[in-house]
């Protein structure tokens, strides 16, 4: 057996701090025009408060901005950390190239450079690179402006990082109105060189950093982004991540359900649950859930002794109050199931007809405001099952210039250390000002109702189970890769595979005529079932290929007539397991994350239900059991043999370690669990198509 490594640690070149860091920069195409690029640009680099040595170089101008101007990169007088690019997409590479051979450490690509990406990343040679197409990058916690607008001055250090690929979300988030406080914001456009787990890794070796920021369309060095994910998850540093686009996964596997199943969205689903990554659906719920991490407190691992800690909810409206524990229904938000005592302790606080229960409306009179907010909420806080004490009121702007909202809330920070926060049910309604207060004491403002509880689901969740190393049995590994390698192996040879890695299958015996097929029923015991075996077809039970309950001879051969009438002489006969409950287990290999293991309910439901998980292996037991637990149907295994179906699970992240490679995608529809086990009755193997191969491709591209 051989223990496979877990990825080596993030590593941040060299070349990438000095740019990011730089004490030296060259701002090339530099000019003092009104409103041009060349002002602004060097404007932002002057304005950086680290006061790093800036050279402005423009052949036509002896000064720029009071400043000495050079005529040429070349007359720099030392070897720069920082290159600013503002010059035409027509002279960028060869500038690149003056600044490789100078012994430049990085520079800004901000020119969209159509045409010329591989010229400039040969350009660059070791250098660090950021863009092309891209806004630049604010170093806030080391005092580097880096970009070619006029952004706040100053920007004040916070705990945030953000990596975008957008350049118009970069220079939005900056610009909100909401407390988000960068120690560093970077728009890596194109990538040419540099990549988002390049600066990922730089980050999270920043003290500043609390939470990370990603607004990704696509992957690139995935393993070193996988080790960045892991470094987070170790340091327990949240990373919020926000994508568009989608994997390429499942484009060209109709032919397996892993494919269809899994979705265009699965590397990301995987990757990111792998590492315990709190994704965004949408802008508001990705500033929400940074604004949560970054100036509030994190929930403590023992603030609950419930196995779900969940939130408490304080409401001034009745109507909202049913608004939010809607929402959070369907955000999967947990309200705290308070103790007898809380209960009781809220009794005495409410007024007539009003119910001591979470969520709690506390609105009567509207006599004492603060203090019965207060009392209220700091009942709650003290509830052991409460992890996060949420005033969820519109915060508007009072004309009265009554403050007992924030007073409550200020007097709530003194009496607990547990995470308090404020949500809005109106974005649009919330008072700034108000606001303001708050967020400067720590205390997020959420501004939307989704959004707001998006975000307090992202701050519940508890550590995720990390990738483990795999175990690999490497007599075994080459015995399937060298059979794997001679095409798609039928379907006893596909049951033996699932076998040999810990899956409990029903035995199929082939037979290529009539007699055969009857004399494999007599060594099977009845009841059997007869399956056609052609390698062509996919799936069996779309093409009628699949005859149940055969309770003697005669039945087998009227049976194995009619499919070798129709579908060729080629059948399996197995033995009639007993119906249970079905699920789907399997694997696909999506081109960029590599093998990922899919669950879902299985048989004829199999991509009905809209009920999968998809995951990233290798896993060990409890990840498989979250999996399994979060499945919609995952009440189908009650009374069942849970455990054995763990095992499965267990087994095809086995297979995927070892042959995720050479496999393009790996069936088990279904797996048939009782309380006497699980047990895989049919398998479909597609091995990865050998370069120049001209095999022939399933007849049956249907769901069976």
């Amino acid at each position: 057996m051989v223990d496979v490594a877990p990825p080596v640690g993030p590593r941040v070149d060299g070349h990438l701090t000095r740019m990011l860091e730089a004490r030296s920069i060259a701002v090339v195409g530099a000019t003092e025009r009104a409103g041009s690029f060349g002002r602004r640009l060097s404007t932002e680099a002057l304005r950086s408060p680290s006061k790093p040595r800036v050279y402005l170089v423009h052949p036509r101008h002896a000064t720029v901005l009071g400043n000495a101007c050079l005529p040429a990169l070349a007359d720099v007088p030392e070897p720069v950390d920082l290159v600013l690019l503002g010059v035409p997409d027509h002279a960028l590479v060869a500038q690149l190239q003056v600044a490789a051979e100078r012994g430049d450490a990085g520079a800004v690509v901000f020119g969209s450079a159509p045409g010329i990406g591989a010229q400039l990343a040969a350009a660059a040679g070791d250098m660090a690179l950021c863009g092309a197409s891209c806004m630049g990058f604010v170093n806030v916690a080391r005092g580097v402006r880096a970009i070619g607008y006029l952004e706040r001055d100053p920007l004040p250090v916070g705990g945030i990082a953000l990596v975008s690929h957008s350049g118009s979300v970069f220079s939005a988030m900056l610009r909100t109105h909401r407390r988000l406080e960068y120690s560093l914001a970077v728009s890596s456009g194109q990538e040419l060189v540099t990549h988002a787990a390049d600066y990922l890794a730089y980050a999270l070796g920043l003290e500043e950093t609390r939470v990370v920021g990603l607004f990704l369309e696509t992957l690139r060095d995935v393993p070193r982004f996988r080790s960045c994910l892991a470094d987070a998850a170790e340091r327990d540093v949240p990373v919020v991540a926000l994508t568009v686009g989608v994997s390429p996964a499942g484009r060209s596997l109709v032919e397996a359900h892993s494919g269809a199943l899994a979705g265009d969205d699965a590397a990301w689903e995987a990757l990111f649950a792998a590492y315990g990554v709190h994704r965004a659906d949408g802008l508001d719920t990705f500033v929400d859930s940074l604004e949560a991490f970054s100036i509030g407190r994190r929930v403590a691992a023992s603030s609950s002794s419930s196995a779900s800690p969940g939130i408490a909810t304080v409401h001034d409206s009745g109507a909202e109050r049913v608004l939010v524990a809607d929402v959070a229904q369907r955000a999967g938000v947990g309200f705290a199931d308070i103790s007898p005592s809380t209960r009781a302790r809220l009794a005495g606080l409410l007024g007539p007809g009003l119910q001591p229960v979470n969520p709690l409306d506390v609105w009567s009179t509207g006599t004492d405001t603060a203090k019965l907010f207060t009392e209220c909420m700091a009942a709650l806080s003290d509830d052991e099952s409460v992890a996060v004490v949420v005033l969820a009121v519109d915060l508007v702007t009072e004309y009265d210039e009554d403050d007992a909202y924030p007073v409550a809330v200020e007097a709530l920070l003194r009496h607990t250390e547990k995470p308090v926060v404020v949500l809005g049910n109106l974005a649009s309604a919330v008072d700034q000002v108000l606001a303001g207060r708050l967020r400067t004491q720590g205390v997020p403002v959420l501004e939307g109702t989704r959004s707001g509880l998006s975000a307090l689901a992202h701050l519940l969740a508890g550590r995720p189970h990390l990738p483990v190393p795999a175990v690999i049995e490497e007599e075994r590994r080459g015995r399937w890769r060298d059979l794997l390698a001679s095409g798609r192996p039928d379907h006893a040879t596909s049951l033996r595979l699932l076998a040999d890695y810990g899956l409990s299958t029903a035995a199929a015996c082939p037979a290529g005529s009539s007699g055969e097929a009857v004399d494999a029923a007599a060594a099977a015991g009845y009841p059997v079932v007869l399956k056609t075996d052609d390698p062509t077809i996919a799936h069996k039970a779309a093409v009628a290929g699949v005859r149940l309950g055969l309770h003697d001879a005669e039945s087998v051969a009227a049976a194995y007539g009619d499919l070798a009438s129709r579908l060729g002489p080629r059948v399996t006969v197995q033995h009639q397991v007993p119906a249970g409950a079905e699920l789907y287990v399997g694997l696909l290999r999506d081109p960029l994350v590599g093998p990922l293991v899919v669950v879902a309910a299985g048989g004829t439901l199999v991509g009905l239900l809209g009920a999968r998980r998809v995951a990233l292996p290798a896993f060990d037991e409890a990840a498989a059991r979250a999996v399994l637990g979060e499945l919609s149907v995952a009440r189908l295994l009650e009374g069942s043999d849970v455990r054995s179906v763990v095992e499965s699970v267990l087994g095809i992240s086995q297979i995927a370690a070892e042959l995720g490679d050479v496999l393009e995608a790996l069936d088990v529809n279904p797996l048939i669990v009782t309380s006497d086990g699980a047990v895989a009755v049919d398998a479909l193997v597609v091995p990865v198509a050998a370069p120049g191969s001209d095999a022939a491709g399933p007849r049956d591209l249907g769901k069976g």
